[in-house]
């Protein structure tokens, strides 16, 4: 029934995400010009609620739960798995009084309506990945943004997306990086359930009627220790609380 249901919706679902990508285009471009960051933020942050809702059209449910007293004074690395691309609007606009920014392929930077514009002027790293050099220079950027801003970053240590939600190793890279630039960051973990389902059958269907669930889990202090096993404990919260 969730395929039968999901060629019926689908179409719907891909008009209306299209056409607020269309939309939101000039309007990030009035809100960067007209009111600088600030202004071209909370285009995007509009943008993502209403990306949100497509979801809705899907006949799925999203429950973002954030229990967590997190600082707004404050770096965070909200360290997360990673099971479809529709895992990224509702963490833009659930976790919007953060300033959460993202690290992204440069392909992702030039020919999306929307997309490509807020990954351009949004204050994220756009990293080539066939140049180590470009994409740790770009992230050194980040840190740098991140600590003179108070800004937060999401990152998706598996480094690619799990298409049957099993949670994959975390690889160090980047964010040993943005460590060393923001030694005082506060390390976040956020647990994704069943966004791989939404696109179980590839991107035509979608599948209709999934509970998606985004969970943001006790924080976790660096304090001088080691990286991999900050992301050790982190790969074992979020392991804790998946669902397989």
């Amino acid at each position: 029934m969730n395929k039968f249901l999901g060629y019926i919706f689908t179409p719907i679902h891909y008009i209306v995400f299209g056409l607020l990508l269309l939309i939101f285009h000039p309007i990030q471009w009035l809100g960067l010009k007209l009111g600088g960051y600030k202004g071209h933020k909370k285009c995007v942050d509009l943008l993502n609620g209403f990306l949100v809702s497509t979801y809705y059209l899907m006949g799925s449910r999203v429950t973002f739960t954030n229990k967590q007293n997190l600082p707004l004074n404050r770096s965070i690395m909200f360290v997360a798995n990673h099971q479809s691309m529709y895992d990224i609007p509702p963490l833009i606009w659930f976790l919007r009084k953060y300033h959460a920014k993202f690290i992204s392929k440069i392909e992702l930077a030039k020919g999306i309506p929307s997309i490509s514009f807020n990954l351009k002027y949004g204050g994220g790293a756009n990293i080539d990945r066939k140049d180590t050099k470009q994409a740790v220079s770009e992230i050194i950027k980040l840190g740098k943004r991140m600590k003179d801003n108070n800004w937060s970053v999401v990152i998706f240590p598996e480094g690619t997306r799990s298409r049957d939600g099993r949670l994959k190793p975390f690889a160090v890279g980047g964010i040993a990086t943005i460590i060393k630039k923001v030694p005082e960051v506060l390390i976040v973990p956020v647990a994704i359930n069943n966004s791989w389902k939404f696109v179980r059958f590839g991107k035509f269907p979608l599948s209709f009627g999934e509970h998606m669930t985004w969970e943001v889990l006790s924080p976790i202090e660096i304090a001088g220790r080691p990286v991999e096993e900050v992301l050790e404990e982190a790969h074992n919260a979020i392991q804790a609380v998946l669902h397989q």
